[in-house]
This record gives C-alpha cells, sequence and structure tokens, in this order.
C-alpha cells in the first residue's frame, strides 16, 4: 500500500517546506500542497480536491499542516480521506483570533460590522463577511489528530489550545518557551523528536520494518509537557 504524508504550509509558506518531513517519514512520499486560497472557502475546497485526487493513488495518507493550514484544513471535508494528522502550532479557533486582533487594533466588533473591514497598523485587514462566515461554519473535526504548540504563542492562548484538544481528542504537547513559529535549531530539533515520538508513528515503522530516526540528530533540551495523550 502506496502511503503519503500530505503537508500544508501557514500563511506565507509554501510546499518545500515539505522536504523538512521526509526523513521524518521513512517508507512514505512527502508531499507539499502550495494552496492558493487564503479563506476557508477558497482554500477548504482547493485541498479537498487535491485530497480526492491523491486518494485514488494513495492507500494512506497522513496530514502534517502548520498553522493557517490546519485550520483551512478542518474546513476541507477531507476527514474520510486521512489516517491521521499532526498539527503544528495550528490556528483552531479563528473567531477568537478575529475578537483578539479587532482588540489589538483598539476597534470593536460592532465597528467592524459597520465598516465591513479594517486595515490594522500590524498588517492584517480584518473582515466582518469573514467573521461571519466563521460563525456560520464552525469547525467540525473528528481525525486521530496530534498538535504541538509553544507556550508563547501570541496568536492562541494556551486555554484555546487545551480546550480544542479535549473536545476534539486529540493529543497536546507544549514546549514550553516555544513560539508559533518554530524556526530556531532547538525548536526544531523538538518538532522532529515529537513526531518520532509519536506512538501512532512508532508503530507504523514496526509495520513497515523501518526506523524513524536515522540520520535525525536526537532533541537533548527541553522535556516536552504532555497535556493529552489519545
Amino acid at each position: 500500500m502506496k502511503k503519503l504524508v500530505l503537508y500544508l504550509h501557514g500563511k506565507g509558506g509554501s510546499a518545500e517546506e515539505s522536504g523538512h518531513y521526509k526523513p521524518l517519514f521513512p517508507g512514505c512520499e512527502v508531499l507539499g500542497l502550495d494552496y492558493r486560497g487564503s479563506v476557508p472557502w477558497e482554500a477548504g475546497p482547493e485541498i479537498r480536491a487535491a485530497v480526492e485526487k491523491l486518494k485514488a493513488e494513495y492507500g494512506s495518507i497522513v496530514l502534517a499542516a502548520n498553522s493557517i493550514g490546519a485550520y483551512f484544513a478542518m474546513h476541507a471535508g477531507i476527514e474520510e480521506l486521512i489516517d491521521r494528522a499532526y498539527f503544528i502550532s495550528p490556528i483552531v479557533d479563528m473567531e477568537r483570533l478575529i475578537l483578539d486582533m479587532l482588540g489589538w487594533a483598539g476597534a470593536t466588533e460592532e465597528e467592524l460590522q459597520a465598516q465591513g473591514e479594517i486595515q490594522t497598523a500590524f498588517g492584517e485587514t480584518l473582515s466582518w463577511n469573514y467573521l461571519s462566515y466563521l460563525r456560520r461554519h464552525p469547525v467540525r473535526w473528528d481525525v486521530p489528530t496530534r498538535i504541538l504548540y509553544g507556550s508563547r504563542d501570541k496568536l492562541t492562548s494556551r486555554e484555546t489550545m487545551e480546550v480544542f484538544a479535549r473536545e476534539h481528542g486529540a493529543a497536546l504537547t507544549v514546549l514550553e518557551g516555544g513560539e508559533h513559529w518554530f524556526h530556531t535549531p532547538e525548536q526544531m530539533a523538538f518538532l522532529d523528536a515529537w513526531i518520532l515520538g509519536c506512538p501512532a508513528r512508532l508503530a507504523a515503522d514496526r509495520e513497515d520494518g523501518q526506523r524513524s530516526d536515522q540520520g535525525i540528530a536526537p532533541y537533548a533540551g527541553k522535556t516536552p509537557s504532555v497535556i493529552r495523550r489519545a
């Protein structure tokens, strides 16, 4: 059975980032999807179409998604097409994030509704249509999922992430001091160790007779904080 790991990048990212994950999933092909949509009603159908096409070729698909890529995946209707998911610094509550951004911009929800859009000083355009869409289309996600979260993530609070993990039966691992963007050598080593240490990952390796740590430097930093194992 052919196996695929499909990587979905975050805002400003690209499919090329998928190259980092290839040594972490021996026995699997690893591909990145350069989706073009920037809102869930565009990116979701785009992701769905790509996964449907890939499912015709691969018997097993695992999703690895970063930041807003994870949020778009949860709006793609692909639950029955993938076996499990790894979410890295996922956006799990976009409504909460938009409301937080309104606060950062010194604006109110009433002002957003009246104006339609608000341009912020930190480069984001907040949209009433976007917020309204999210309220009409709440996230539904029923896939075995593991989440990696940095305790200093400024986009999603720890409480929000813990609530999502609890409500969706996901396993949440927290890197204390970690940021939304995992990019330093220590953070990337932690990410690698997190994937390699996931029970689902190890079970898949045993099934294939593969080792998933070949060529990967061991992580020697802080011990992760595992909030929940699913």
